[in-house]
Parts: structure tokens; sequence; C-alpha cells
């Protein structure tokens, strides 16, 4: 198959051919590694190649609602049995998993042949992707750019036209920014509705999740059929929707009312560019006949966004011990910016880290009172368009502190000196409405409405109540039929890539 034949479907399109016998699994996979080579000296999506792997089982019998579908898998809490979990780190890169993730599980019993895991910032604990071990990871909408993190390797493959889906997760907005920075979708499903074990549970109290980036809404839909669901060692079964995700895109979507908001919940400065990728949703939605206004969830996201990542730095500090308990690594081992979040991580008591979790219902409750209100909430994806690569590398005052707080042991000290409040303009200002829904256990979406002067992507978000998913997908494929977005590209990316004959 020619790699301009490959690029018109869709990963329900490619089943489908598959399954009518109009192309074989191995030829759909030998396409996807043309595709990886003609692209990857530019973007630098991958870290583990699994070609071999992936062409015996593309020989072999697949069923499944994807069978035959080239995919990748993040290098991030998505383990492949026998493949090392870099994470994004050098120390665990040589460690191989001793077992496949649910999740993972869940993709090959669909049938997808996974050829590949994704980059992602060390631990994913940055919302771009350009970790010291694996280098930067390029937006193919310009290669100058981030694809945004921490999902920015899955999100820059299925831009480029590697593959038309590839896992992801989102703790902070791992999903949506990629996705926003790439011109594509992502869904961070619910608290619970993906699972993330079987290994580790649910990481950060369930606000990271599981979850795909694609370039149609249907893929994300069917994908999220095969995601969700409970398994034996969770920790609490998620409702099931009477219908599937799939099928819920064909039922008539209700106007909705939605209120939508541009200004920084933080206080921090906010592009023109995404305040135009709002207008111009807003627009839209008011076309197809839904009622749209100017609205605020009334939550303290400052307060907020200070909660998420003093949990956040803990949680890096409880990876990188037990990186370390696993490996024999010293702390030289690990990046230095990822040394001075573990360091105010440790500097958390006990009854801080409990008091912030407690708060997590007050901002719960906060946005349940607002879906009152509104069907839906609508804000910018993220406040400034992708930022180029470097741009966001450690400010100097950072680092001179952070040597400070390694030497020193005093990162108590600067907890409550104001460096935790410093930290959040610093690391949340140009992504600071993701934060919300992770908190909450809410769904949220990014799609690809706007484009910037630049030609680069800058996608909204929509945030759904308990339960939204079905919503969210529904609305997103009503947009995507109003102002389609499957046929653009990025333009200087080779045209090429179909494998030899």
């Amino acid at each position: 198959m020619d790699y301009s034949e490959y690029r018109r479907y869709d990963a329900v399109g490619l089943a489908e051919l598959v399954a009518r016998g109009d192309v074989a699994p191995a030829e759909l996979l030998e396409t996807a590694i043309a595709r990886l080579e003609a692209v990857e000296p530019s973007l630098n999506t991958i870290v583990q190649r699994l070609d071999d792997r992936a062409r015996v089982r593309a020989k072999g019998p697949l069923s499944g609602p994807f069978a035959g579908v080239p995919f990748l898998a993040k290098d991030l809490l998505q383990d492949v049995v026998g493949t090392p979990t870099g994470s994004g780190s050098r120390v665990l890169a040589q460690l191989p998993a001793a077992q496949n993730s649910v999740v993972v599980d869940r993709w090959l019993n669909a049938g997808l042949v996974l050829f590949g895991k994704t980059n992602t910032p060390e631990f994913g604990a940055k919302n771009i992707t350009e970790p010291d071990a694996n280098g930067p990871t390029r937006n193919p909408w310009d290669t100058d750019l981030t694809p945004g993190g921490s999902s920015g390797g899955s999100a820059a493959a299925v831009a480029a036209g590697v593959v038309p889906v590839a896992g992801a997760n989102d703790g902070g907005g791992s999903i949506r920014i990629p996705a926003a920075c790439c011109g594509l979708v992502g869904l961070k499903p619910g608290r619970g509705v993906v699972p993330s074990g079987p290994i580790g549970g649910e990481s950060l109290h369930g606000a990271v999740t599981n979850g795909v980036i694609s370039r149609t809404v249907r893929d994300t839909a069917a994908m999220l059929d095969v995601m969700a669901g409970g398994y034996p060692a969770a920790p609490y079964s998620p409702a099931r929707a009477a219908t599937t995700f799939a099928s819920s895109l064909d039922a008539p979507l209700r106007r909705l009312r939605i209120g939508y908001a541009t200004a920084s919940p933080i206080g921090t400065g906010v592009d023109v560019e995404a305040v135009s990728a709002v207008d111009r949703a807003v627009a839209l939605l008011d076309e197809l006949g839904h009622r749209v206004e100017p609205a605020a969830t009334g939550i303290d996201e400052r307060h907020l966004a200070a909660d998420f990542l003093t949990m956040w730095f803990a949680s890096i500090a409880a990876e990188v011990d037990d990186a370390r308990r696993r490996t024999g690594a010293g702390h030289d081992g690990f990046e230095f910016d990822t040394r001075i979040l573990a360091e105010l991580g440790r500097s958390v008591s006990a009854p801080d880290y409990l008091a912030a979790l407690g708060r997590w219902a007050e901002y719960t409750r906060g946005l349940a009172a607002f879906h009152e209100r509104y069907d839906l909430l609508l804000t910018p994806t993220m406040a400034y368009p992708p930022a180029r690569i470097g741009q966001l590398s450690t400010p100097g005052w950072m680092r001179t502190v952070g040597r400070l707080l390694i030497a020193t042991r005093l990162g108590r000290v600067a907890h409550w000196g104001g460096l935790v409040d410093r930290m959040v303009d610093e690391n949340l200002a140009r992504t600071p409405y993701t934060q919300l829904a992770n908190i909450t256990g809410r769904p949220a979406i990014s799609v690809p409405l706007h484009w910037t002067a630049d030609e680069v992507p800058l996608g909204v978000q929509f945030v759904a109540p308990l339960g939204g998913e079905g919503l969210l997908l529904s609305l997103a494929a009503e947009l995507e039929q109003a102002q389609p977005w499957f046929d653009r590209q990025p333009p200087l990316l080779p045209v090429g890539g179909s494998p030899a004959r």
C-alpha cells in the first residue's frame, strides 16, 4: 500500500480494509514502518522499536475490532512484556517489563499490531517532550516547535501519518496538550473508566488515566470501547455505558448549554491565538444551534494549581525512589529538573499532602455545581501556541535554587518560602486549563478547530460532568463534520514513506 493511500484511512477504516481482505496486516505494517523511517530523522517520535516482533504478529491470525492496524504505545505506564518501559529516564531504559499493562493487553486483544513505544519526558513530568535520555521530539507542523507533552511522541507520530492512532496518558493534560499542539483529537477519560494496572495501581489517586491520541473522533470512540472497563484487581468497577461509545456517535445530539472562558484560571497571560481559538469555536457552536455564553466555574484554580503541583512533586519523589530501588541507581542518574522536583516532593509533609488531597472534593463539588448550569465547559486547551524546542528549559533562577535544595535538603523551607507559588507560574502558565479535569476526575477532550496565523494547530477543550465521555464524543463528531480536519496535514514533511517493493 502506498503511503498516500494509507493516510486516507483512519484506524477504523484500515481495520475494515483488513476485514474485507483488501489489504494484509503485514502490508499495513510495512507501510507504517516505511513512513516512520521517512519522518523519524526530523521528528524523533519513537524510543523503542519492536519491528521484528510486530512482523511476526502481523503474519499470524488476528481478530478484534482493530485487527491488523499498526499501533504505537507510549513509553510510560504502558508496559509491554520483555521490553523496557523507560519512562523517559536513562535509569529505567534497560529494565524489561515483567508483564503487559492491562490496557496493552486490551489493545492486543483488539488485534492491533504494536511496533514501537513513543518518546516522553522523564516520568511524564513536563508538558513538553525533551528528555535528556532520548532527545527532543519535534512537532510535524513546524519542527522548531514542541509537540507538547507528555504524550508528545505519540502525537507527533499520529500527526506525521505513521499511525492513525497511538497510546497516550494524561495526569495534568498530557493527552490534550499534545493533541492541541498537533491538530489531533485527545480525549482524557474520566477517573477509573480506563484501567491503569496491574502494576502500580492508580497513579496520583486516579488523576492519571490512559487513553489515545487520534485523527478522528470515531477512532477515539472505538478505542475507548476497547480500553474501558474494570478488571479483577482494579480498585473499583466503573459503570458501563448503556451503549457503546462508537454507536453513540450515530445518535442525535440535543442542543447543549455551554459555558466558556478564555482568561487563565491562575491569573497568567493568554495569547490572542488562544482567545481566537475559543471565539471560533463559540461561533461554530452558535451556528449549530447550541447555547453558548461566558461563564466562570467559581473554583479557586490558583489554589487548585498549587495543590496539583504539591502532590505532583511528591509523586515524582516516589517515582525516583522506586526507580532507585529497582535499579540501584544513584540520584545523579536522573535529570537535574527531576531531582529538583523530587527534592520539593520530599519536603511535603503527610498532613499537607492529605490536606491537598482533601481539597480535591471541594474542587469537584465546584465543578459539579457548574455542570448543573451548563452541559459543558469550553476553554482553550493551552494559553499559548506550541513553544519552540528549548524555550521552556529550566530558567536560571530555578537551577540556582535547585542546586541549593539538592545540596542542603532545605526543600521545606523553599516550599513555604513561596517557591511552589512561583513554580505555578513557571510550569502551568502555558497550560493552566487542563489540571481541573484531572483533579476532579471528569472527562475532557481537545479538538482541533483552530490553526494560528503561522498555520500551527491550537486546540480547544471541552470538560464534561461525570460519565460525560459519550457527550464529549458526540459533540466532537458534530464539530468534525461541520469543520473537517482529517485532510489537513503538516506541509513540510516528506510525502513518501511507502515500503520498498
